[in-house]
């Protein structure tokens, strides 16, 4: 049995995530549930697939108890981004199954306001949720409908890179933290000197990323990143929160000033399908918003997306009720992934 045959049943299964642990059986993930595969490799087999997709920088970063990240291209085109660990003396591994293809935000039937926010030729925005969201999804299909538009510069920073984009219009250049440079905050730094007009980096990890982004978005570039939250307000505080106590007043203006939008997502099943479609959180940064970050007032933010309809913002619980209107999600469905059930009581 080898390595790219248990991808290639992952991808027939329509699985998102495969999940492979030497002496235990080998788990894949479909519409968000975790379920036994019908291929099981034996424990030796498992180790030696494992460990022969690393190399020997690789196997020592292993055995020095750090994690190793990489994507993975199968001769289909198709990639992968692995994540390989030891749990009890054991190896195991965390393979994430990438689309060759980028869709749409058509495709993904994403609010209209993301169209907009692509377009924005400066400042901050974010898309958030929880691991296994479809955060790098949206923002792939966002950075395709930039390539195919506009004839920018635009420098993407990943751990690993997962999308690998085809230039259209664009001139588009991705680099690889720990392969292409050392880190997030330092490629930041660099990417200022190297002339982008948009820069997406994969995620907002510490306060000198964060820093060096405000920094970027300040200084007439559109940055696009993710943060792992569940609400606009919650993304906010999370920012703030990861700054030094003497630099939060400081962070909260800079913020204030860059933020074009908050697009916090979660994926769900489809209806009578074996699809899933991403319900959405939209925070568009107007000048209300942008008093309520440097107030210090984030509790105040779902009573401005409440009444934002205009500018297209919506809580999750609007679109929620959206998508059981339009056969997309079960009311059932939509009560499991609310935040607030009551109010959502109200929108049916």
């Amino acid at each position: 049995m080898d390595f790219e045959r248990i991808l290639y049943m992952g991808r027939e299964l329509e699985a998102s995530d495969i999940h492979m642990t030497a002496g235990q059986p080998l788990l894949i993930r479909q519409q968000g549930r975790l379920c036994e595969a019908p291929l099981q490799p034996s424990q030796e087999e498992t180790e030696e697939m494992l460990y022969e997709l690393l190399n020997e920088e690789q196997k020592e970063q292993l055995r020095r108890g750090s994690d190793v990240d990489f994507a993975f291209q199968t001769e289909d085109g198709n990639r992968h981004r692995i994540n390989i660990f030891r749990e009890q003396d054991h190896i195991a591994a965390a393979v994430r199954l990438l689309n060759s293809h980028i869709p749409t935000l058509a495709e993904l039937h994403l609010p209209e306001k993301l169209y907009e926010l692509a377009s924005e030729p400066r400042g901050l925005i974010l898309v958030t949720g929880p691991t296994g969201s479809g955060k790098s999804t949206t923002l792939a299909a966002m950075i395709d409908y930039i390539n195919q538009r506009e004839a920018v510069h635009i420098l993407t920073i990943e751990d690993p890179v997962e999308y690998v984009y085809t230039r259209k219009r664009a001139l588009i250049h991705q680099r690889e933290a720990g392969r292409d440079t050392t880190d997030f905050a330092s490629a930041l730094r660099s990417a200022l000197r190297e002339d982008p007009d948009i820069i997406l980096v994969g995620e907002m990890r510490d306060y000198e990323t964060i820093q060096a982004a405000l920094t970027a978005a300040e200084t007439g570039h559109l940055v696009l990143s993710t943060l792992h939250t569940t609400g606009a307000a919650q993304t906010i505080d999370r920012i703030i929160d990861a700054c030094p106590v003497g630099s939060k007043d400081q962070v909260r203006i800079q913020l204030s000033g860059v933020l074009k939008g908050v697009i916090t997502q979660c994926l769900m099943p489809v209806a009578g399908s074996s699809g899933r479609i991403a319900a959405t959180e939209i925070l568009v940064g107007n000048d209300a918003v942008a008093n309520l970050i440097r107030e210090g007032k984030t509790h105040q933010i779902g009573n401005v997306m409440q009444s934002g309809g205009g500018l297209g913002m919506h809580t999750l619980n609007a679109d929620l009720a959206r998508l059981e209107a339009q056969g997309f999600i079960t009311k059932e469905t939509a009560f499991q992934y609310t935040n607030d059930r009551k109010e959502l009581e109200q929108y049916f």
